[in-house]
């Protein structure tokens, strides 16, 4: 059995950015990043606020530019996905990860970076219309619906961006706010209110998603119907935490926030020896993407000083607090 100095699973901006900083270390390391390394970055049209990149730069370009950096450092970077992890039983020794192939590598530092899912509305004819008309991508699906009404669902930042896509593409755009207040930050909210294309609905809860073949309208709680021809979903983010479940229908390995993401320390250390946790899995990631850099590498240099010296912090990172700096890392 391979025994790795860390292995990193995820294939955001988050992972990759942790693998190459590791390999760039000297440390060996495979990352598996999936079949679509940038994960959700590839839907969206300008990623902003990344370095380097003042006016932004698209995700699909942004992924695979990661990728190749990390690559470049050294990593092993593997277009598979881990199936299952497990620690040695006195929580001393490596970890084990299996992949989809079957085959188990072991790691003295294991990264998940595992990234999230977009939330579903869990409202009738969500499912049945995906792909027909309910979609998450505004880029990819924007030129199909020039001159038409469509409804972009949510009230943060990926929703202003999708609906500043669409208008610029010629859709009139209903922005469907769940609440009465925006989650988007300023900069976002007054280019979506500057926009004519763009007419905000606030208290909009939607009770269905209606058509026949093809998306036709949404149906809101309060009983107005709104023709449209495409919803957009954006209501926030899911941590994918399938890995860390002790078995089907168990619990989780260790304990988490209020939000149901990991708390870790100022290394991205959790609770567990030699496990780390990046990217908007994390407990008190605000769904950036620098922020996702930023963790990539504060947990590669924990794992470098962690694997190098064979220390751990004796002090776990509490579950009601995000990040906890008693550590340096």
């Amino acid at each position: 059995m391979r025994l790795l100095d860390a292995v990193v699973i995820g294939g955001g901006l988050a992972g990759l950015h942790a693998a190459g900083e590791i390999a760039r270390a000297g440390l060996g390391c495979v990352c598996l990043a999936g079949a679509s390394p940038g994960g959700l970055l590839l839907s969206i049209e300008s990623v902003q606020d990344v370095p380097g990149h003042p006016d932004g730069i698209p995700g699909y370009d942004l992924g695979p530019m990661a990728m190749e950096a990390a690559m470049d450092a050294g990593c092993e970077v593997r277009g598979e996905q881990a199936v299952a992890i497990a620690s040695c039983a006195d929580a001393t020794g490596p970890w084990t990860v299996t992949t989809e192939a079957g085959e188990v590598l072991q790691a003295r530092a294991l990264v998940l970076a595992t990234g999230s899912r977009l939330r579903r509305l869990a409202v009738p004819g969500e499912h049945t219309f995906t792909g027909k008309g309910v979609s998450h991508c505004a880029s990819c699906d924007a030129p199909l619906l020039r001159g038409q009404a469509v409804a972009v669902v949510g009230g943060g930042d990926a929703a202003c961006q999708e609906a500043l896509t669409l208008a610029a593409h010629g859709c009139r755009v209903l922005m469907l706010l769940r609440g009465t207040s925006w989650r988007a930050r300023p900069a976002w909210r007054e280019r979506v209110e500057a926009a004519p294309a763009i007419e905000l609905l606030r208290g909009a809860q939607v009770a269905a998603i209606v058509g026949d073949d093809i998306v036709r309208g949404v149906r809101l709680e309060d009983g107005r119907s709104l023709a449209v021809a495409a919803v957009f979903v954006y209501i926030g983010l899911a941590p994918d935490l399938a890995l860390l479940a002790a078995g089907p229908g168990q619990p989780m390995r260790l304990a988490l926030d209020g939000s149901g993401r990991v708390p870790v320390d100022a290394g991205r250390r959790t609770a567990l020896r030699g496990l780390y946790a990046a990217g908007t899995l994390r407990a008190g990631h605000d769904g950036q993407a620098a922020t996702s850099i930023a963790d990539g590498l504060a947990a590669a240099a924990a794992v470098r000083h962690d694997v190098m010296t064979g220390g751990w912090p004796t002090v776990a990172p509490a579950a009601d607090s995000s990040l906890d700096s008693q550590v340096p890392a």
